[in-house]
């Protein structure tokens, strides 16, 4: 996958991808919209030695037929000796090398190029406004070329743009990588500015956790992960400038000489080739064959700082230090953005080498910051990471809840509202159009007595992105149907399909968490909406927990928004309490063996049938 994502990037097609971990379902009316909005589909298909290879399967067979259907450019991969039966061996391309997948995307690219060329267009009828109504897409990673013009530029924006904080910290789903395009997109608009922005597709440091980090002392860790962060950073902000000044110095006198120094300092027998994820894994390689090769397998280990410097550098970091220092005279700022460490990290609980690992990213960062701003430099750091990691990070290091930081975290509906209306004014509509006005056009207004804008909202989580795939579920059945507007039945049956989506997501959150594969989530089917302790610990030694693990379980849920407590006839969830867990224990301790615990309707749908 890393390779064909890789590639397509360097087609200069724009993209949209499925990512599971975000979607653990994807909806017959979603793939439909999204084949149908583009002009090409690749299609991997996963060896049945991959886990979950046989639903990822099904999946590529169903969206493969729909792209085949609706005579899209379509490319259906397979490694040698991959899973695709023969009588559709003919459609499927097999690759044995990297390179191949380089052919078959450049193949595809030129139909595509072909396509938008087209002067004929296909002729689609012309619907209602609800069937051509583009919400965006859930997943800001699949919007990045539309975001920006509907985007909500919060205070945290506002921020994080002015260089305030060096962190921001989310939910998933809260708009972390929103906020980091836009960041990104408006520094890039100076051309005069620097923008590195790092987003590997998926957690390169497998290799470096198992073959290094076990076999080291504490501080040791901490030292090495740092110093490779901050060795990563700086030739990061090289390749950045030489890629950009590539052609300029060639015309530009000023910038002829420096240009090459920096050249010269950056230049290594490593490979610079493919994109930041293909680069991270060969340095990270680099350092465990190093290792490899100098030290046993020893647990505790201690490097001094000599023995951690001829590890990770393969420069000189000082020449590369001194010369970049130099050519930024040039620049009006520089701007390192570094997004999507999460992704792909075990799914069976973080370990204390991955924190670590975000402890000596945010270090790094703030290292280069600090180094670059002595020399009189106007340089930013932000690192994007999720809130309840980063909270696992305060808990194992104090210090840390004192970084300058914007917390994404949603409280008002209103603004929710303002999200949802910005996206629907987009299709065609003036800009001042309220939110009341649009919304009635599309939706009833009451559902089962609630108006149905908050009826939404309150299911939510308060996550902008869970927002936006109930009203795309709900939209979706209206569709189906031929309705002009969605309807009570529509909006039963989406709030059904989102709950379902939901419980699996919660459940791959709490399993990341706390490091317990126990499908607990689904253990509340069936147990209606209120519980005490002593019931919940039920359900969770039912599933398979710990008596002794059953207050951090039900604590983490009451964080996660699984479940509210009812305090003083007063039922709140983490939300309503500004995302205050202190707070929400003291509602807890106060109410005592009386503590009545609800779950949150946002799963009611799923779980009681």
């Amino acid at each position: 996958m890393l390779n064909i994502v890789g590639r397509i990037k360097k087609s200069r097609l724009g993209f949209k991808g499925y990512i599971p971990d975000d979607e653990p379902r994807l909806s017959a009316p979603k793939a439909v919209d999204d084949i149908a909005a583009s002009l090409g589909a690749v299609i991997p298909l996963l060896p049945s030695h991959f886990t979950d290879a046989e639903i990822h399967n099904i999946r590529a067979a169903f969206t493969s037929g729909l792209a085949l259907g609706m005579e899209k450019p379509t490319v259906i991969l397979q490694p040698r000796g991959g899973p695709a039966p023969l009588d559709v061996r003919d459609i499927v391309k097999t690759y044995d090398r990297a390179d191949d997948i380089a052919d078959i995307i450049g193949e595809l690219a030129l139909d595509v190029t072909a396509r938008l060329q087209a002067d004929d267009p296909l002729p689609l009828p012309k619907g209602t406004f609800l069937a051509d109504l583009y919400l965006g897409d859930a997943v800001a990673e699949n919007e990045f070329q539309t975001l920006g013009s509907y985007y909500l530029r919060t205070d945290q924006y506002q921020r994080a743009s002015r260089g305030e904080v060096n962190l921001v910290v989310g939910r998933k789903g809260a708009g972390k990588t929103a906020l980091f395009s836009q960041v990104r997109n408006q520094k890039r608009s100076n051309s005069a500015n620097v923008v590195v922005d790092l987003k590997p597709e998926g957690y390169q440091l497998i290799r470096l956790k198992e073959d290094v980090l076990d076999y080291l002392a504490e501080g040791a860790k901490t030292h090495l992960i740092t110093a490779l962060f901050e060795y990563v950073f700086y030739l990061e902000i090289c390749y950045k400038l030489l890629e950009k000044d590539a052609e300029r110095h060639l015309r530009d006198n000023s910038l002829y000489a420096p240009y090459l120094r920096l050249q010269s300092a950056y230049r290594t027998e490593d490979g610079t080739e493919g994109d930041f994820s293909e680069r991270l894994v060969g340095i990270a390689q680099n350092l465990v064959d190093a290792f490899k090769a100098k030290y046993d397998e020893t647990a505790s280990q201690r490097l001094n700082a000599a023995q951690v410097t001829e590890l990770v550098y393969k420069h000189n970091i000082r020449d590369v230090r001194d010369a970049l220092s130099e050519y930024l005279k040039f620049k009006d700022s520089i701007w390192l953005l570094f997004d999507n460490l999460d992704k792909g990290w075990s799914s069976h609980g973080l370990t204390d080498s991955d924190i670590l690992i975000l402890r000596g990213l945010i270090d790094a960062a703030r290292k280069v910051q600090h180094q670059m701003q002595r020399e009189k430099h106007d340089f930013h750091s932000i690192v994007f990471v999720r809130n309840d990691v980063y909270q696992l990070l305060v808990e194992a290091s104090a210090d840390y809840g004192k970084e300058s930081r914007a917390t994404l975290d949603w409280t008002d509906s209103d603004l929710l509202r303002e999200v949802v209306r910005r996206r629907l004014v987009a299709n065609s509509l003036p800009e001042s159009t309220p939110f009341e006005k649009v919304w009635l056009e599309i939706c009833v207004s009451h559902f089962r007595g609630e108006e149905t804008s908050q009826f939404m909202i309150d299911r939510s989580l308060m996550r902008p992105r869970n927002l936006i795939k109930l009203i795309g579920h709900c939209r979706g059945f209206a569709v189906s149907m031929g309705r002009s507007k969605i309807e009570e039945a529509d909006i039963e049956k989406g709030l059904k399909a989102y709950s379902l989506d939901l419980i699996t997501e919660a459940d791959q959150e709490l399993t990341d968490i706390l490091g317990m594969d126990t499908n607990l989530i689904y253990h509340f089917i069936g147990e209606g909406r209120e519980f005490n302790r002593d019931r919940l610990a039920e359900i969770f030694k039912g599933a398979g927990g710990a008596e002794e693990t059953t207050d951090g379980v039900v604590r983490f849920m009451i964080y996660y928004g699984f479940l509210g407590v009812v305090s003083q006839g007063n039922l709140k969830y983490i939300f309503d309490v500004a995302y205050d867990m202190k707070l929400m224990d003291v509602l807890v301790k106060k109410a005592g063996s009386e503590a009545v615990y609800v779950l949150s309707p946002a799963f009611d749908a799923a779980l009681n049938l």
